[in-house]
């Protein structure tokens, strides 16, 4: 399997930003990429007000492009987050992933939010127009013989989740993000590759970078990471994309050299 982890830079523009995206899939598509995962906020990001008014439309558009790109590209796409609209006048942060013929396999409402405050002037309450979402989300990827588990952004700090998805048998493990700046420069790396190495797994991260609207700054650096916790790709900090090929053997050998999923007693 040859995965692509798009990086973007996201910006408070429906239109802009799905035409950026469907030309990166494009892109990635002509590489020979069979599965393509896109970053969270990735149709819109910058003024989170706007983007719950939006919801509705912004949803509508996410799901009607990646289901047409998918089938069009013959390839898995992951819709890494975006906002779709909830009962009681929030929003889930939902992940989605569409297999070549267009169809919904696995849907995935993020359920750790981002309740943060970095400093003064940098504060984050997700929860203020987000909804948690309740459920694990793993699925089957029959032609590559893998299955995969679904996370966004923050759920990367609490290892309890990839735990239960590698559990479920997960193989793969995305992690499609929005890192901020300070936040991503700290941590980012060593979450993702402490998620790999813990569960030898392989992790995707599709990501955001730069800046967003006015306010908004992210970390970039999208990665593929395999059991292993060695980096195969990196994208740095501009738009583009980390890509690389994997495969199960690798992930066999290295569960069959260091056993500590078999090894758990908790």
């Amino acid at each position: 399997m040859k995965i692509a982890a798009i990086q973007l830079n996201s910006q408070p523009d429906l239109e802009h930003n799905m035409e950026a995206v469907y030309k990166s899939v494009k892109k990635v598509a002509k590489k020979g990429a069979n599965l393509v995962a896109l970053p969270e906020n990735f149709a819109f990001m910058g003024n989170e007000k706007k983007r719950l008014e939006q919801a509705d439309k912004i949803s509508k558009t996410v799901e009607e492009s990646l289901s047409e790109w998918a089938k069009e590209f013959e390839i898995y796409l992951l819709g890494g987050g975006y906002p779709v609209p909830a009962e009681n006048g929030k929003v889930f942060n939902r992940a989605k992933m569409i297999n070549p013929k267009g169809e919904d396999i696995a849907i995935y409402n993020k359920i750790h939010l981002f309740d943060v405050e970095l400093s003064e002037k940098e504060t984050y309450r997700e929860s203020d127009m987000v909804q948690s979402g309740k459920d694990i989300v793993i699925t089957n990827l029959p032609e590559f013989e893998m299955k995969i588990g679904l996370s966004i952004c923050y759920d990367v700090r609490f290892p309890e989740l990839y735990r239960q998805m590698t559990k479920e048998g997960a193989h793969i493990l995305f992690v499609p993000a929005a890192f901020t700046k300070p936040t991503g420069k700290a941590h980012w790396e060593i979450l993702l590759r402490a998620r790999a190495i813990e569960n030898s797994a392989f992790v995707v991260a599709p990501a955001q970078t730069g800046s967003h609207g006015k306010k908004r700054k992210t970390h970039g650096h999208a990665m593929i990471i395999d059991p292993w916790g060695k980096i195969l790709s990196n994208a740095g900090v501009k738009p583009g994309m980390a890509m690389a090929e994997l495969d199960m053997e690798t992930l066999k050998d290295v569960r069959r050299k260091l056993p500590s999923l078999e090894h758990r007693v908790l």
